[in-house]
């Protein structure tokens, strides 16, 4: 069974940065993609961020230049560091992860339960 348990969330004022981290734990064979979401009320769940395997990264229009994403395979981890926060970046942020499930012997998608980001003045 995989686990993903996110932290780093919180409120911050405009202007100012969060590093969120994302841990798996269980049976972790095989790393895949590795991605951060977020939701806001209201809103569809969107992309932010992804980082392959090979570190190869993507990012959402609204989140470039201000957002980074790395990952620590040793440490089965995920990282999205976010300077120059908005309020329009408050919302609820997801770590997702494409993990090998010998179970199905094909990668499979987990999610974890997310973490509150809220910035305001």
């Amino acid at each position: 069974q995989v686990q993903l348990v996110e932290s780093g969330g919180g409120l911050v004022q405009p202007g100012g940065s969060l590093r969120l981290s994302c841990a798996a734990s269980g049976s972790i064979y095989s790393f895949n993609e590795m991605a951060w979401y977020r939701q806001a009320p209201g809103k569809q769940r969107e992309l932010v961020a992804s980082i392959t395997s090979g570190s190869v990264t993507a990012f959402a229009g609204s989140v470039k230049g201000r957002f980074a994403i790395s990952r620590d395979n040793a440490k089965n981890s995920a990282y999205l560091q976010m300077n120059s926060l908005k309020p329009e970046d408050t919302a609820v942020y997801y770590c997702k992860a494409n993990i090998f499930s010998p179970r199905t012997r094909t990668f499979e998608d987990y999610w974890g339960q997310g973490t509150q980001v809220t910035v305001s003045s």
